[in-house]
């Protein structure tokens, strides 16, 4: 009988992966790329998400099947929901059948994890990171963290962004370093994001992206900029980001509004493609308290601009200080004031050598090509595609087999 060759597998054993979300727009801006690789090696594709404005993913990604989810809310503390959610996944699982589930976000991991386990599903979490949640030590954390540790008794493989998370979940027993391992992102496209020409503003423009949350830093990054306009006149501080009134960190639209109005920031909203705002400034800023793996920053890394973030889990993981950027403490105005005056005070080639570093460090380390490779790779050895060895091997702390 012939068979179509697709990707690394034929027509009659091709295996099918469901990719679980909180969004269609956790989807369209984080898993397309795997999505496609997923499918080039011959996989079929199904995706499990509540449905947004961001659907229209569908028509860039053909031949993929899209299930809409009732009862997920991220944002909803409601334990009967969170049931019918592990419920309705666990139908769902039962009907479909897939190979294996790829769950993202805190309650796919959860109860999307639980749901696998009752219909006997090999699944696959990542901890794109720890979010508020963790922020703060109160019942919340507690009652979490020992969701986590019921949802990851079968689970195949606990994918984190950083070693920093990683290890905050094996000292708390939530999980075995032999389940866990560390992949660097979700991946970015250096062709899409490239170094481009520079336009002549006669400014040196420091840029922060992200949802306006406390927790991103925006507060400090805000007074640094207050300060900062008092110092010179030719120093501006952009936002990019969307207010987000759902969020218990939000920032209100009455500070925005306060902010905008003393002309402390330029805000510019929530943009579709942030090339086009990169491209125009000296610097990109992120002063946020914990980050699984900051795509802002990346991205913004990819297009040759030199950086400064904090020294916390998954935004220390994107810096060599004082090579491709400057570091400063968590929480700490007045430091971030004094990295962006000295990075102000850079020459041209300086930065110009910091943004080269930058580019080279995410070509090395954080393309979707190597990313989604390590992925591939974890998938196939779930679902039994390939083997790993059994000979003896020394397991590091964060479950890294040493070679």
């Amino acid at each position: 009988m012939f068979k179509q060759k697709l990707g690394t597998q034929t027509l009659s054993r091709r295996k099918t992966i469901a990719i679980v979300a909180n969004s269609s727009w956790n989807i369209y801006n984080f898993r397309l790329n795997l999505i496609r690789t997923l499918k080039q090696e011959g996989f079929r594709i199904i995706v499990i998400a509540p449905v947004d404005e961001y659907i229209h993913y569908l028509n860039e990604t053909k031949l993929v099947k899209h299930i809409p989810v009732r009862h997920l809310n991220p944002h909803q503390k409601n334990p009967i929901r969170d049931l019918r959610l592990s419920l309705e996944l666990y139908r769902i699982y039962k009907s479909y059948q897939p190979d294996l589930i790829l769950h993202y976000t805190i309650k796919p991991n959860i109860f999307g994890s639980l749901a696998a386990r009752w219909a006997k599903i090999p699944s696959i979490a990542t901890i794109t990171g720890l979010g508020y949640t963790f922020l703060k030590l109160n019942w919340v954390n507690h009652l979490v963290t020992k969701l986590y540790r019921l949802a990851f008794r079968k689970v195949e493989k606990v994918i984190f962004h950083n070693e920093d998370d990683q290890r905050l979940f094996i000292q708390n027993l939530v999980l075995k370093p032999v389940k866990s391992t560390v992949i660097p992102g979700s991946g970015v496209n250096t062709n899409h994001y490239r170094p481009l020409v520079k336009p002549d503003t006669g400014k040196f423009i420091f840029l922060f992206i992200g949802r306006l949350l406390s927790d991103k830093g925006i507060l400090e990054f805000v007074e640094a900029s207050r300060q900062l306009k008092s110092l010179t006149q030719r120093a501006e501080c952009w936002v990019l980001g969307e207010i987000a009134p759902q969020n218990p960190n939000a920032i209100s639209k009455e500070n925005v509004l306060q902010w905008m109005d003393q002309k402390h920031i330029r805000y510019f909203g929530k943009v579709s493609d942030v090339r086009a705002f990169i491209r125009k400034v000296d610097a990109v800023v992120l002063p946020s308290y914990q980050e699984g793996m900051p795509r802002a920053l990346l991205e913004a890394m990819a297009m040759g601009k030199p950086i400064i973030t904090t020294d916390t889990a998954g935004c220390r993981q994107t810096l060599r200080d004082n090579k491709n950027g400057l570091i400063v403490p968590v929480k700490n105005a007045k430091a971030l004031l004094q990295a962006m005056l000295k990075m102000y005070q850079f020459s041209e080639s300086e930065l110009a050598e910091m943004g080269a570093e930058s580019r080279k460090m995410v070509c090395d380390k954080f393309s979707d090509q190597q990313i989604n490779s390590a992925y591939l790779n974890v998938i196939q050895q779930a679902i039994g595609l390939i083997t790993v060895s059994k000979q003896p091997n020394k397991q590091t702390l964060s479950g890294h087999v040493n070679e």
